[in-house]
């Protein structure tokens, strides 16, 4: 944001002083054009740097949020305050001299959640630069999502941080054959939350907790573009850390209610603390080609090696106890390391054949293979009394990770006629991955599954007349093994797309999506059934100069359960999962009379969400916004915005909000 005003305000300056001129003194001779420009040396108006673009800002009130504050702030978080809504401009040097164009724009600048800026300059066949920043307000604290009444008075799982991210990429001789690139990204965040310090899985002590991770991206690379090929050689690296911090002083009782041999479990004391540094290298090769009228050929492959370290302690205090000896003990401190590296290669090429002038066939290949070794070692010492020590546990692990995927794709598009075109094909699927072995499964210390799919494809797209367009396309798989429980099993899915031009102002849209999947497997049993329908409407009587309207409607319903084994006994549950959604938006623009040769508008409609079933929930939010020109660069604009959200079963999380936001709208 910085640099975006640091821009203006020189160009501005230049602006001014390029359109101030000096009154030639009425007495004077009248000189001819080339003494007068031999005399002013100043830049012809022609000259100066052309300055276009809008500035938007302004002031919001939020009336007093209703309800639950911390769900407000989950949902919306909008504050109050003044605000920076818009930032666009262009600046155009008509003498090309350090560039020929910069462009910028940005909004949601003064406290807003969400905050933009971008940048980018062009100078032809010599750079182009792009600078990008997004600075995101992430705040959770829903409480039924954790423990809404975990003693200490804090919501386990909540997060309050700022995440940031951005990019520089310059570019090298744009529009010639050889493209050299440099591309640098950063990624990361700060803020508090609330985790939970896990103790011998007996109890949870909800505690506050630091959170600090970033993310570096340096990578630069060469693209080389003729007509017939195309080749990107690139070379880069990342860097990672994170170090978080959790501490807590006082009495915090945790989850558990139930006392343990007699004795109420507590936490008096905590300092706990984690850093993990990583390092990686990343090889990237992508090429196309056309060596034939009728062939086309891609390719790309990646080559990776991230490497991770991990140090963790912590040290804790107060009255715990240990189920395995089915001991009480006063405190205790860990420390552990661990150590992972993972080689990682994906691999893709893919053509496409012609035939014939009506006939595309389409096939593509890829391969992800990824292998992870690791090792960590953890020791705890329990503190029976401030002044005794008890067992010392000590813990060793290497891991294994073994991931292997591959897919196999073909295709036929048929052109039948020009209004018709049919599709048909086969993907296959397969692979294997062995992963650690969970806690409780039988096999041994590693677990080995398979993955074996075959997906039938098809489709068609149908423009009957001139203003209908249909297309609808399909995917059936059948399945005999898969890596994860929820993962995709025997499935079919359908996608279907329809607009029709009534009206030279009048445009309808209606779409439908269908997935039903079913794993069959006697300890899994998943059966899923999601549906979406959708109908949209857009109305611009003569190109919308008075009235524009949009209105869309959706319908969703989607149903799952599986079978799992329920805590703490393990005994063979099932979980339900239903909801019924209706969402409607809609906006109506209209331009109202004239008032002293100025044309005010006015917007007004919102949206909603109703849904019942297992988490039944409302969601309203109308809008109103009326902006009056004040002058030929000056326009007023005023808006206003209702929020309300409940939930059937958990009351407690719902709240209503009006915010009220004036500002001006400066434009040159």
């Amino acid at each position: 944001m910085r640099l975006l005003l640091a821009l203006m305000i020189p160009v501005f300056a230049f602006g001014q002083e390029a359109a101030t001129q000096t009154k030639p003194d009425e007495k004077a001779p009248a000189k001819t054009e080339q003494a007068a420009a031999a005399e002013n040396p100043a830049p012809a108006a022609s000259d100066a740097l052309v300055l276009t673009g809008s500035f938007d800002f302004g002031y919001r009130w939020v009336g007093d949020v209703r309800g639950s504050a911390q769900q407000y702030r989950s949902v919306v978080n909008l504050g109050e305050g003044p605000k920076l809504t818009g930032l666009d401009f262009t600046l155009v040097d008509p003498k090309h001299r350090l560039f020929d164009r910069i462009d910028a724009r940005g909004d949601g600048w003064g406290g807003d959640p969400y905050s933009t800026a971008h940048l980018e300059a062009i100078k032809r066949r010599i750079y182009d630069l792009r600078v990008d920043y997004r600075n995101i307000a992430y705040f959770n604290a829903i409480p039924s999502f954790a423990n809404p009444f975990a003693p200490g008075g804090f919501d386990e799982r909540s997060f309050d941080i700022r995440r940031r991210n951005g990019y520089v990429d310059l570019e090298l001789f744009p529009g010639g054959h050889i493209l050299p690139y440099l591309v640098f990204e950063r990624n990361s965040s700060y803020g508090h939350g609330v985790a939970t310090w896990v103790q011998d899985n007996n109890d949870e002590f909800a505690v506050p907790t630091l959170l600090r991770d970033s993310t570096n991206n340096y990578r630069g690379g060469v693209r080389i573009e003729y007509n017939r090929y195309h080749v990107t050689l690139e070379q880069g690296g990342t860097t990672f850390k994170e170090d978080d911090q959790a501490g807590f002083n006082g009495t915090n009782y945790g989850d558990r209610t139930a006392p343990f041999l007699g004795s109420t479990l507590v936490l008096k004391n905590l300092q706990q603390a984690y850093g993990i540094r990583g390092t990686s290298l990343y090889t990237k090769i992508m090429a196309t080609a056309s060596p034939l009228s009728r062939v086309d050929l891609y390719g790309q492959f990646l080559w990776s090696e991230p490497k991770t370290n991990a140090n963790y302690f912590d040290i804790a205090n107060g009255n715990f106890g240990l189920i395995s000896s089915l001991l009480l003990y006063s405190g205790q401190f860990n420390i552990g390391a661990s150590a992972a590296n993972q080689p990682h290669v994906v691999g893709n090429a893919g053509m496409e054949v012609r035939p014939f002038r009506n006939l595309r066939i389409v096939q593509s290949w890829m391969t992800d293979r990824e292998h992870t070794t690791g090792f960590g070692a953890l020791t705890e010492q329990i503190l029976l009394t401030p002044t005794a020590t008890g067992q010392s546990l000590a813990n060793a692990l290497n891991t294994l990770q073994v991931v292997n995927y591959n897919r196999y794709q073909v295709e036929a598009i048929w052109d039948v006629f020009s209004k018709l075109t049919l599709r048909g094909g086969w993907r296959r699927e397969f692979g294997d991955a062995t992963v650690r072995a969970g806690v409780f499964d039988q096999s041994g210390l590693l677990a080995s599954r398979d993955l074996k799919r075959d997906v039938g494809l098809a489709g068609i797209t149908a423009r009957p007349f001139k203003k209908l367009s249909m297309n609808v396309d399909y995917e059936g798989a059948s399945t005999s093994t898969d890596y994860f429980r929820t993962s995709l099993y025997n499935y079919h899915r359908v996608r279907a797309r329809a607009r029709y031009q009534a009206l030279a102002s009048l445009g309808i849209q209606a779409n439908f999506a269908y997935l039903t999947n079913e794993n069959p497997s006697p300890d899994i049993r998943y059966n899923l059934d999601s549906r979406a329908s959708s109908l949209s409407l857009y109305w611009t009587p003569e190109g919308g100069k008075r009235v524009s309207l949009m209105a869309e409607y959706s319908r969703t319903t989607f149903d799952s359960n599986i079978n799992y084994l329920a805590f703490p006994f393990y005994m063979p549950s099932v979980s339900l999962y239903r909801e019924n959604g209706h969402t409607a938006t809609s906006m109506l623009d209209v331009n109202l009379p004239k008032v002293g040769g100025m044309e005010p508008k006015l917007t007004a409609g919102g949206s909603l969400f109703v849904s019942d079933g297992t988490r039944a929930t409302s969601y309203y939010q109308p809008v109103g916004k009326l902006s009056l020109p004040l002058q030929k660069h000056v326009q007023w604009n005023t808006e206003w915005r209702w929020y309300g959200f409940g939930e059937t079963a958990y009351l407690y999380e719902g709240f209503r909000a009006h915010l009220f936001m004036t500002g001006l709208r400066l434009i040159k």
